[in-house]
């Protein structure tokens, strides 16, 4: 099976990152006040999702809606099929999954919440798509090892593409969607979402106002409590799912029934496990707060301890990365062990006045012995992340956060586990992050691809 690559002349520029300007501590109180300021980021919150601007870089009226076709109807493609779908002029014109019971199901329930006069096509092959002039715009909502690739297609065929995190299956893969971008003047961004969150905004600002001093590093953390995935073997497909076409660009093996719909994440194959599943996350708020790019020297221990099943990646990892101007970020990652600790920060950021600690809709500030001075917080929906990228395609706004910089952050995270998978210290470039002397290393840096499915920009 060959994909069809399809190109267009560039119509929107390459978008760079809108890191928020940082005020001087007096100027930020005046305006805003010790958490006063989040009310009105949180009436910014309501403002922003009922904005309908016109679409001149596409040439259109303001009347035109935006429509949006979505690859993988799983968890993550119902939800932002909803987000999406609660934008102003937007509608869900088409969705594709390799599994036709869930399709269907996606196909039902769009229909029920989203009032829209016609149901969105029900397509099993993305490319149908990216072949379909009438839709502006491609999320990619499938599993990790279609990300880059279905991305890459989708830019190539002239659309915007929003995509889930890790934007990369590996590190070649996030250069060339930077490149695709760059090239074909789409922008992509990454669904790390807190990149959009009005309280981390100003977090940010605070910080980039110098109010903890010269910052030196960052712990971050994830909790779960995963089952265990099981044993199983090797069986025919189920009816209904087209296996070959969900494993497109990775060589092929066969199915496994504890493999498909949510496992795959814990396999190299087609994952990255916690780290790139949901470290991505805490890292790419880690990189932002301490204003850090490609890491000198990364480092990571962990295993599979929890089970004995046929899951590869670790459920217990500790990774940390050492960047060239004196500041670490370190990640514990516990996949089958919740924290006890109620209210624990996702991540501490430390500098020599104090500490910041970041949840999800908030931070609070502590003093240089670690009594809580402050807490701000604000409803965070992942509304303004898709309201940012649909600005980027109406009007060439900046994205918050453009391949460019979601491929820093998933890059971090594709060190992390080439270092836990050869137990044994990185040394990298900080210009581009590749790995230092170290052939076997770089053998991690791309993969090898079913026939017919390299991507190419």
């Amino acid at each position: 099976m060959t994909p069809a690559v399809r190109r267009s002349s560039p119509d929107v520029a390459e978008t760079t990152p809108a890191t928020p300007s940082a005020p001087t501590r007096r100027a930020f109180l005046e305006t805003a006040g010790m958490g006063v300021g989040l009310a009105a980021l949180s009436g910014a919150v309501s403002q922003a999702q009922a904005q309908t601007r016109p679409m001149t870089s596409r040439g259109r009226s303001a009347a035109d809606r935006v429509r949006v076709g979505i690859m993988g109807m799983g968890g993550r493609g119902n939800d932002l099929a909803r987000v999406f779908g609660r934008q102003s002029n937007v509608e869900i014109t088409a969705v594709c999954d390799v599994d036709r019971e869930r399709l269907g199901r996606a196909v039902d329930e769009i229909v029920k919440w989203s009032g829209q006069g016609t149901p969105p096509k029900a397509v099993n092959d993305f490319r149908a798509i990216l072949d379909d002039p009438a839709i502006d715009v491609f999320v990619v909502a499938a599993c990790n090892h279609w990300h880059a690739p279905a991305a890459i297609l989708g830019v190539q065929a002239g659309k915007p593409v929003y995509v889930e995190k890790p934007c990369s299956h590996n590190p070649r893969e996030g250069e060339l969607m930077v490149e695709a971008s760059r090239k074909t003047g789409k922008p992509i961004q990454m669904g790390n979402q807190r990149r959009s969150y009005p309280a981390l905004q100003e977090a940010m600002n605070r910080l980039r106002a110098g109010e903890l001093g010269r910052l030196s590093h960052a712990q971050c953390f994830y909790f779960n409590n995963r089952p265990s995935i099981g044993k199983a073997k090797e069986v025919d497909p189920p009816a209904g799912l087209d296996f070959d076409l969900w494993q497109g660009p990775a060589p092929r093996t066969g199915y496994r029934p504890n493999i498909l719909h949510y496992n795959w994440h814990w396999f190299w194959h087609w994952g990255n496990g916690e780290l790139g599943n949901n470290g991505v996350h805490m890292i790419d708020v880690c990189r932002w707060a301490l204003g850090v790019g490609n890491p000198v020297r990364v480092v990571s221990a962990g295993g599979r301890y929890r089970f004995d099943d046929d899951q590869e990646t670790p459920d217990t990892q500790q990774t940390v990365f050492e960047y060239a101007d004196g500041k670490s970020i370190c990640y514990s990652g516990l996949s089958c062990d919740r924290s006890p600790v109620a209210d624990h920060p996702d991540v501490m950021v430390y500098g020599e006045n104090g500490s910041l600690a970041i949840r999800r809709n908030g931070y609070s500030i502590h003093d240089p012995k670690g009594k809580e001075i402050e807490r701000n917080a604000v409803p965070s929906p992942d509304d303004l992340h898709i309201a940012n990228f649909l600005d980027a395609v109406r009007e060439n706004k900046p994205l918050n956060s453009p391949i460019a910089e979601g491929h820093l952050s998933t890059l971090a995270c594709h060190l992390g586990n080439i270092a836990q998978r050869l137990g044994r210290a990185l040394r990298c470039d900080p210009a581009t992050g590749t790995i230092l002397d170290d052939a076997e290393a770089m053998t991690y840096w791309s993969r090898e691809y079913a026939p017919g499915w390299e991507p190419r920009v």
